[in-house]
């Protein structure tokens, strides 16, 4: 009877360690790799999700939006990182490469993206999200130089974003593509893209109300972001600098923005958050202006995100200082 006993204790403990061995298994990466990225979908477990790779960060957030929880998005573009001269690594590349959707702006904004593209070998799906947007030509002035713009300064203002309308264009694009992607779930994607589009509406209703009924029309900004929203909304700005955001104006260029502001009466003067506000600054002290923030939702500093913090809500945060900005006398 002892001896049965452990023979069957015997047999009952390895059963268990093949048992534990299968488990392991079962959580390591399946190439047998450890150091696999976390954005490898084997490694992270999101087999089944359809792998997104976005340019910078309100590309993911529509993304995500429009996905929902079939999908899994990487934003390329370091969370507090100024997207406009950054370019992707190698590993950046393989991630485009190994996408099942990348989805870029496109209008001059990712200067790095042609040469990626031609020289990648993309295997899914790519989305230009400004498609189908009638863009601005980039207003450098007369006697401007490109090589104060930034090596990747392209004709055109490729802030769309930050006119509503244009977003929800850019989230219907995105639509399309998922729904290419995994047709298996197109349903969910319509029906997030038209609960997503609805508060595009929304927002741009805000906007246009409120704005309507400023006193002031003009604002002075860090660099040429806001036309989209200006021109949706019967605003005009003028910007310290052009499309590069970390450009800084010479000392012309100084003196005519600080005339500009004494002659129509502006009272603040808007920095950003991912550059630094020294500049604007400046202008206010010598003009007596107030130096306050207008996000262009390039990208968010990670507390942002970690605060829940979206294209949302920082565009009425953009909203609310507006409209105290235009109607301060």
């Amino acid at each position: 009877m002892a001896k049965m006993n452990r023979l069957f204790y015997a047999v009952l403990a390895a059963a268990i360690v093949a048992l534990c061995a299968v488990g392991l298994s079962a959580c390591s990466n399946s190439s047998g790799n450890p150091d696999a990225p976390a954005g490898n979908d084997q490694a992270s477990g999101n087999s089944q999700k359809v792998q997104v790779v976005a340019s910078f960060y309100p590309m993911a957030d529509f993304a995500q939006k429009v996905g929902g929880d079939h999908v899994e998005v990487t934003n390329l573009c370091p969370a507090g990182t100024e997207p406009h001269e950054w370019e992707p690594s190698p590993a950046d590349v393989e991630a485009i490469e190994d996408a099942d959707v990348f989805v870029y702006n496109g209008a001059d904004m990712e200067g790095w993206v042609d040469d990626t593209l031609s020289s990648a070998n993309v295997k899914g799906s790519v989305v230009c999200a400004s498609d189908g947007i009638e863009l601005r030509v980039a207003d450098r002035g007369d006697d401007a130089d490109a090589s104060e713009e930034g090596e990747h300064a392209g004709e055109h203002d490729p802030h769309v974003w930050l006119a509503p309308e244009n977003a929800k264009k850019e989230a219907e694009n995105l639509k399309d593509a998922l729904v290419k992607a995994d047709p298996d779930n197109a349903s969910d994607y319509e029906a997030n893209y038209e609960k997503w589009a609805s508060e595009f509406d929304s927002l741009d209703k805000e906007f246009s109300e409120q704005l309507s009924q400023t006193s002031g029309k003009t604002i002075v900004v860090s660099h040429e972001a806001f036309g989209y929203l200006c021109d949706a909304y019967g605003l005009t700005q003028e910007p310290i600098t052009g499309m590069d955001a970390e450009g800084e104006p010479d000392a012309k260029t100084m003196a005519e923005i600080v005339q500009f502001v004494r002659d129509n009466n502006v009272k603040v003067i808007f920095s950003e958050d991912l550059v630094s506000p020294k500049v604007a600054q400046q202008i206010a002290n010598e003009t007596g202006a107030k130096c306050e923030v207008l996000n262009p939702i390039e990208g968010l500093e990670q507390d942002e995100l970690d605060a829940g913090e979206d294209y949302f809500s920082v565009m009425r945060d953009n909203l609310d200082e507006l409209v105290s900005a235009l109607n301060q006398e």
